[in-house]
C-alpha cells in the first residue's frame, strides 16, 4: 500500500513539472518546465520553518499562498523575533518573469535571491549557509526528497538555491479575463467597464512603465523609478497621525508618540543603494501589475492600503516636491467614472489560478 501510495505521489508530481506551467500562461510568454524533483523538494524547502535559526520562520509566512504571495495584513514583513522589516513582501506570482530581484534589484538571478533571507539578521538569521545544510542534513524526512532530486542525501548551496528557485518558477498566475479577452479572442471576457479602463490606462501611458504587447504583457517595464513614495512617507513621519480607534472616535498622535510604539522606519534610498548613482535616489522596480488587486499592500514600504489610494496618488502627481521623482510622474485629475473603469480594468487582471497555486493544487 505505501508503495502504492508514494507511486501515485511521484507520478503526480511528475505530471505537476511538465503540464502546469503552460495552463495558466495565457497572455505571458511560455516558460521552460522545471524538473518535478526540484520543485517538489523546492515546495519543501519553502514551506519549512526550521530553516530558519530558530525554527520560527519559513519563506511562506511573508510571502503567504491565500494572499496572493506576500502579506496584506502587514505595510512591511515582520522578521526574526518580532523585527519590522524595511519593505513590503512584493508577490512571487509570476516571479520567473523579473530580471532584477528585489524592489532595489540587487540581485541579478532567483537562485542568488534565493539564498539571501536565510542568511539576513533580521529575516531567518543564520549565521552561514553551511548551518543551513547541515541542518536540513540532520531531518531524516528530507532524505527522500534530497535521494529524488539529488540521487544522493547531501546537499550543497547550489542544490538549495536551485530548488527554492524552480518552485518559485512554477507560481504562474495569468489566464486572466483580460487575457482571455486580448489574447484569447473572447469577446465577452472583458467587462466594457473594464475594456473603458485598459483604453484609459493606454490614453494616460500608463503602459510606459506597465508594458503590454501584442501577443504577451508582462505589465512591467522591469526598470526602477521613483514616483514620489518614499519622499511622501518620509515627509509624514514628520507629521501628526490621525488614527481611527473607533468608528465614531479618533486619537491624534505626534510623530515622537508614534516612534515610542512602533519604531522609527529605517531610511530608504532605494535602486541608489546598489548602483550609487544619484539618478537612481528613492527609485523602486516597476511592479507587474498582474494579480494587483489581491496583493495589498502597495508600494515598497507597503504605504498606500487599497488601488483606490494608488490611483489617487498618481492623480495628484505622486510627491511633486520631490526633485528626484520621475518626469513621468505628472498630475492627472480623473473623474469618478474614470477611476470606477480603471478599478474594472486592474482588477480583470487577476488570476483564477492563484487559489489553486496557495493551496497546492495544479
Amino acid at each position: 500500500m505505501r508503495r502504492c501510495l508514494r507511486l501515485t505521489i511521484a507520478l503526480t508530481l511528475l505530471v505537476v513539472g511538465t503540464r502546469w506551467v503552460g495552463a495558466s500562461t495565457l497572455g505571458l510568454p511560455s516558460l521552460k518546465p522545471e524538473p518535478a524533483v526540484q520543485v517538489e523538494l523546492g515546495r519543501k524547502l519553502f514551506f519549512d520553518r526550521r530553516l530558519s535559526v530558530n525554527g520560527s520562520l519559513s519563506c511562506a509566512m511573508c510571502h503567504v499562498p491565500s494572499q496572493g504571495f506576500t502579506s496584506n495584513e502587514l505595510r512591511t514583513s515582520v522578521g526574526m523575533e518580532g523585527v519590522s522589516l524595511r519593505r513590503n513582501a512584493p508577490t512571487l506570482l509570476n516571479v520567473a518573469y523579473v530580471n532584477e530581484f528585489f524592489l532595489d534589484g540587487r540581485s541579478s538571478s532567483l537562485e542568488h535571491q534565493a539564498l539571501q533571507p536565510l542568511l539576513h539578521p533580521d529575516e531567518m538569521a543564520n549565521p552561514d549557509i553551511a548551518t543551513v545544510l547541515r541542518r536540513i542534513q540532520r531531518l531524516p524526512d528530507y532524505k527522500p526528497f534530497l535521494n529524488r532530486a539529488l540521487g544522493r542525501d547531501r546537499i550543497l548551496a547550489q542544490h538549495l538555491e536551485k530548488a527554492l528557485a524552480s518552485f518559485q518558477r512554477t507560481l504562474v498566475a495569468a489566464d486572466s479575463p483580460f487575457d482571455r479577452w486580448r489574447y484569447g479572442g473572447d469577446a465577452k471576457a472583458l467587462e466594457p467597464t473594464a475594456q473603458r479602463g485598459f483604453a484609459l490606462f493606454q490614453r494616460l501611458q500608463c503602459v510606459q512603465c506597465h508594458r503590454v504587447g501584442e501577443r504577451h504583457a508582462l505589465f512591467t517595464d522591469g526598470l526602477f523609478h521613483n514616483i514620489g513614495v518614499q519622499y511622501r512617507s518620509q515627509v509624514r513621519r514628520t507629521r501628526d497621525l490621525v488614527v481611527r480607534l473607533l468608528p465614531d472616535q479618533t486619537a491624534r498622535l505626534t510623530p515622537e508618540e508614534l516612534r515610542r510604539i512602533g519604531g522609527e522606519d529605517a531610511p530608504d534610498r532605494g535602486r541608489q543603494e546598489v548602483t550609487g548613482r544619484g539618478a537612481d535616489l528613492r527609485a523602486f522596480r516597476t511592479p507587474s501589475l498582474r494579480n494587483v488587486a489581491l496583493t495589498a499592500p502597495y508600494m515598497h514600504d507597503g504605504s498606500l492600503a487599497t488601488l483606490e489610494e494608488v490611483l489617487e496618488h498618481y492623480a495628484s502627481g505622486g510627491s511633486p516636491l520631490d526633485p528626484a521623482q520621475s518626469a513621468l510622474i505628472k498630475p492627472t485629475p480623473l473623474s469618478h467614472a474614470e477611476k470606477a473603469d480603471l478599478l474594472a480594468f486592474l482588477r480583470s487582471l487577476s488570476s483564477p489560478h492563484t487559489l489553486a497555486l496557495g493551496q497546492g493544487v495544479y
